[in-house]
């Protein structure tokens, strides 16, 4: 068995412990999750909301981690304008990044998810509509879903992951975590029925004053 920490990281919150700046620096995994011995499995951006998976075994966090497993990853994604069924499909085919075209993705419209509000809110202008997606990728390169829909023709404006593997967000509050154990060797890296725990438990994370943060 191997515990694993399911944690909703908050909008612009580094996913590591440290940051190099010494000067303004930004929030980090630090002050929230205060076990040591954990340690991401994968990454998701400053700017980015949503779910970010812990552990404190290496192989299972090679195993999350690493692209050769073509692990899927969804995420919400709120894209400025009325996205356009062309577009959509174009997204599930594949389209060309800088660094090469992307895999074909699973891509639908969906209606504006209840979620927590930002802070700061997104930007809104009453004179261009916005519109929600869910995109699920099987790779994961840098900024590949803010990329994608600015290919298209549709930047994102909010970016939130709801589920990586079978792993999802359930009801987790930005800086809530809760706790699953995964059953090794035999079970996929992702957790089965039998390699869950029953009744896992959600914690919200405490934190110190922080000081202003800045990109």
């Amino acid at each position: 068995m191997a515990d694993i920490i399911l944690f909703n990281k908050p909008f612009e919150v580094l996913s590591q412990f440290t940051d190099e700046r010494t000067q303004n620096p930004r929030s980090t995994l630090a002050e929230w999750i205060k076990m040591p011995g954990y340690y991401p499995a994968g990454r998701l951006d400053y700017d980015s909301e949503g779910l970010l998976l812990l552990t404190n075994h290496g192989p299972l966090q090679h195993r999350i981690a690493s692209p050769r497993n073509k692990m899927p990853k969804t995420y919400w994604v709120q894209v400025e304008g009325d996205i356009s069924g062309v577009a959509i499909d174009n997204l599930s085919r594949g389209v060309n990044l800088k660094d090469g075209p992307t895999r074909p993705a699973k891509v639908r419209r969906m209606t504006p998810p209840k979620l927590w509000q930002r802070t700061p809110p997104v930007r809104h202008r009453e004179t261009v509509p916005t519109s929600w997606i869910e995109l699920t990728i099987s790779e994961g390169r840098n900024r590949q879903v803010r990329r994608m829909t600015a290919a298209v023709g549709y930047p994102t404006l909010r970016l939130v992951r709801y589920q990586i593997g079978d792993w999802t967000l359930d009801k987790l509050q930005p800086g809530e975590f809760r706790m699953e154990q995964v059953h090794l060797p035999d079970a996929p890296a992702s957790p089965s029925k039998q390699g869950r725990r029953p009744g896992p438990r959600s914690t919200k994370a405490r934190r110190p004053n922080r000081r202003s943060a800045s990109k």
